[in-house]
């Protein structure tokens, strides 16, 4: 009975074993070149690169204070990117980073740490080509011209509301006017189109009102 418990052990060991192997094998790497760039008061860029020939469908990202209170996982899959904005960060504060990879088997393991230190608010990053390839300064321009695009919009609806509003108000003055017009032509005195009065107030009598035939009664 013994050896039984003894042969089933070692075979839920072995294959438990080789599939931790498996796994682990089919784990993609650990990213590499990790480094933090388009440092500002309230943000950051991190990009990484990833050794060729392994499937990657995300990312995850550990983000914490360098005192060692761990603050943010950001966790991406469906994606290729391999750059990733920090936001809300506080100024003047230092912070650690580790990048790992999502494969289809599971997580790599974390990459070296990379430390930074944000600026003040006062402080400006300086100018330079670069920054057109900073997502931050993309999604900045974006809505800009989001912006611009949507007062443009306003603008044009607001004229064409006074236009027909302008319009509207003409053509009620017009009709007034014509309203207006013909009220005039009802209300002229009615003595125009009367019959004709006497002085003494009797109406005139027809000139041409045949006379009426008189009648002697001869007695005989």
């Amino acid at each position: 009975m013994a050896r039984w418990l003894v042969l089933v052990n070692s075979l839920v060991l072995l294959l438990f074993g080789s599939d931790v192997f498996l796994v682990g094998a089919n784990r993609p790497p650990a990213p590499v070149n990790v480094s933090v760039t388009h440092l500002r008061a309230d943000s950051a860029t991190v990009s990484w690169e990833v050794p060729e020939g392994d499937v990657i469908i995300g990312f995850s990202i550990s983000q914490q204070r360098q005192e060692g209170h761990t603050q943010r996982f950001i966790r991406e899959v469906n994606t290729t990117s391999r750059a990733c904005v920090l936001w809300d960060l506080d100024e003047e504060t230092d912070y650690i980073i580790q990048v790992q990879s999502i494969g289809l088997y599971g997580e790599s393991q974390a990459s070296k740490k990379v430390h930074f230190r944000t600026l003040k608010k006062s402080d400006r990053f300086p100018s330079n080509s670069s920054n057109q390839d900073d997502p931050t300064v993309q999604g900045l321009d974006r809505s800009r011209h989001l912006q611009t695009g949507e007062m443009i919009i306003i603008v044009v609806v607001l004229l064409m509301w006074a236009a027909v509003i302008a319009l509207f108000c003409r053509q009620y003055d017009i009709i007034k006017d014509n309203d207006s017009s013909n009220s005039k032509e009802k209300a002229k005195p009615s003595s125009e189109h009367s019959t004709p009065e006497h002085h003494s107030g009797g109406l005139l009598r027809s000139k041409f009102h045949p006379s009426v035939p008189s009648i002697n009664i001869i007695d005989v």
